[in-house]
C-alpha cells in the first residue's frame, strides 16, 4: 500500500483561523493571565502557532493523557502519562487539542482539571470531528468541523509521522 496526502486545509486557512480563535479568546478572557494546557503530542504545534498570536498573557502547560480499554470498550478512566507542572486552581484554564474525535479522552480531561478548581476552564479545539463522537463534548472555540476522514499534519500523525506537514490532509491507501 502506498500513502497519498490529499490537502484538506491549507496552511494559509489554518493561520487565518489561528488568528480568528486569538480574537475570539481576547473576547473570552480579555487581558487576563490564561494557561494553555497543551494535551501531547498532537496540540503542540496549534499551541505554539496560538500562543503567538495571543494578545493576552499566557503561560503553557503540557499533559499526556491517554484513555483505557479498545476502541469498543472504554472503561471511562484516562491514563495521566505526564501532569501538569503547576496548580491551576483560580487560573484562567484553556485546553488545547488538535482535533475532538470520539470525545471520550477530552472529557475526562476536562473532568480532572474541573476538580482542580481552576477559575475558568475552556477547550480549543483546532479541528472537530462530530460524526465520530460517543460522548457529549464540544470545544467551547473551534477552528474547523470536518467529515469523517482519515488525517494527518499539523500535529497530527499515523504511526508517528506527518507531523510536520504544515497543513491538514486526508491520508489515503491505494494499491500499488
Amino acid at each position: 500500500m502506498k500513502e497519498r496526502v490529499e490537502v484538506m486545509l491549507t496552511a494559509e486557512q489554518i493561520d487565518k483561523r489561528l488568528e480568528e480563535l486569538a480574537e475570539e479568546l481576547y473576547q473570552e478572557f480579555g487581558d487576563e493571565q490564561v494557561e494553555m494546557v497543551c494535551t501531547l503530542k498532537g496540540a503542540v504545534v496549534v499551541t505554539t502557532d496560538l500562543a503567538k498570536k495571543m494578545k493576552m498573557p499566557v503561560t503553557l502547560n503540557f499533559m499526556s493523557v491517554s484513555s483505557y480499554g479498545d476502541s469498543t470498550e472504554s472503561s471511562g478512566n484516562i491514563n495521566v502519562k505526564m501532569d501538569l507542572d503547576e496548580d491551576i486552581s483560580g487560573k484562567n484554564v484553556l485546553i488545547v487539542e488538535d482535533i475532538i474525535d470520539t470525545g471520550r479522552t477530552l472529557k475526562k480531561l476536562k473532568e480532572l482539571l474541573l476538580f482542580r478548581k481552576p477559575k475558568k476552564l475552556k477547550i480549543v479545539a483546532l479541528l472537530d470531528k462530530p460524526d465520530r463522537r460517543v460522548v457529549d463534548i464540544t470545544g467551547d472555540f473551534t477552528g474547523f468541523t470536518i467529515p469523517d476522514a482519515f488525517v494527518v499534519g499539523y500535529g497530527l500523525d499515523y504511526a508517528q509521522r506527518y507531523r510536520n506537514l504544515p497543513y491538514v490532509g486526508v491520508l489515503n491507501f491505494d494499491e500499488e
